[in-house]
């Protein structure tokens, strides 16, 4: 028996619904790169790259301006001298920054623990090496003290340095009774404290142990931030601290380290600034809070953390001692000195959300 003729279908049913839409292939706007993009791609990927760039105009803008005098090995020298403190603040700030965190007691940690140690040496007869060992610890607990607030108490971190600042500013003014330690109290009963004060010569150019110093801990800075996995977990907390948590990452611990490990690095710095200045000040370096973070803004460390390089707050120190030491030698007064530095700062953060668009 045959089956009846039926009529082929033209689809299945569910095909049906597509007859009359429309059949046009989508199509994408093809966005060329310009000049100006491939240099915000460029900087994005290397921003220690901007920092440089501004230290090697800044050298030949100032070397043609203030002449011979600028480019003297005496000179040179001299700024990688005045910047060696401000560079070491500048180095523990960044690890704060990098975190996406602001540190406002870095210098009053640093002053108090050189007063610390000074006081210990000078006048309570305890050997230099063990009062600068108590210094340091104490440098690390500062740290751990602002971590704690941050990381148990949940406290924000402009507010609780900035609350700290003030405490541990009491506490040294308490401790020096509002006094400084002479140079030559030091150099009579505890010489070892002015030890980064030393220096060498090399070609004309005289070089501080305190500069060596500074090299040193930013190139220590340099290899923990990059070759190591705590390295990768600052970046990552100063990225998005919670997709850090869901990732596994402890970012309570190693926020806590990374604020001991500043305290210890401002300790360090107070020890240097013995041998700087040559006295001990509860004064000294009043603007170091300032200082350091201009040096970091500078130096191409975002400000929202997770982003730059340790090496750029380097170069950004060295960019406020070049131009200081440029429009001096120009025969600018300090006002408009400070002047000009204002305008790095506004121009470094500028340039940095500029730069910031590309992952945006």
């Amino acid at each position: 028996m045959s089956e009846p003729n039926t009529p082929p279908k033209k689809g299945q049913d569910f095909e049906q619904v597509l007859d009359g839409s429309a059949s046009e292939v989508a199509a994408f706007d093809v966005q060329h790169n310009t000049m100006l993009k491939r240099i915000q791609h460029l900087l994005h990927n290397n921003p220690t790259l901007v920092p440089v760039i501004v230290l090697l105009i800044s050298l030949i803008a100032f070397g043609l301006v203030a002449g011979g005098k600028f480019f003297s090995a005496f000179n040179l020298s001299l700024i990688l001298q005045q910047v060696s403190i401000i560079g070491i603040l500048a180095a523990a700030q960044s690890l704060i920054i990098l975190t996406a965190g602001i540190d406002l007691s870095v210098a009053a940690i640093m002053v108090l623990m050189s007063v610390v140690m000074g006081n210990l040496a000078v006048f309570a007869g305890v050997p230099s090496f063990f009062a600068i060992i108590i210094g340091l610890f104490g440098g690390v607990g500062a740290g751990l003290m602002n971590g704690w607030f941050i990381t148990r108490i949940k406290l924000p971190p402009f507010i609780t340095t900035l609350g700290t600042w003030s405490i541990f500013y009491a506490l040294l003014l308490w401790l020096s009774g509002a006094q400084s330690i002479r140079g030559q109290d030091i150099d009579a009963e505890a010489p070892f404290l002015k030890f980064f004060g030393a220096s060498f010569d090399i070609a004309g150019a005289r070089i501080t142990l305190s500069s060596v110093l500074m090299i040193v801990v930013f190139v220590a800075l340099w290899y923990m931030l990059n070759k190591t996995a705590w390295g990768r977990h600052v970046y990552a907390i100063g990225d998005d601290k919670e997709a850090a948590d869901l990732s596994g990452i402890r970012t309570d611990r190693t926020l806590l380290s990374v604020y001991g490990l500043s305290g210890f690095i401002c300790a360090l710095a107070g020890w240097a600034s013995i041998g700087r200045v040559g006295s001990i000040s509860p004064q000294s370096f009043y603007e170091g809070n300032l200082d350091s973070i201009t040096a970091v803004v500078i130096g191409g460390i975002s400000l929202f953390g997770g982003r730059g390089s340790i090496l750029g707050a380097l170069f950004g120190a060295l960019i406020v001692g070049v131009f200081r030491s440029g429009l001096r030698l120009s025969g600018v007064d300090v006002l408009w000195q400070v002047f000009a530095i204002g305008w790095l700062i506004i121009i470094a953060v500028a340039i940095d959300q500029w730069i910031r668009r590309v992952s945006a």
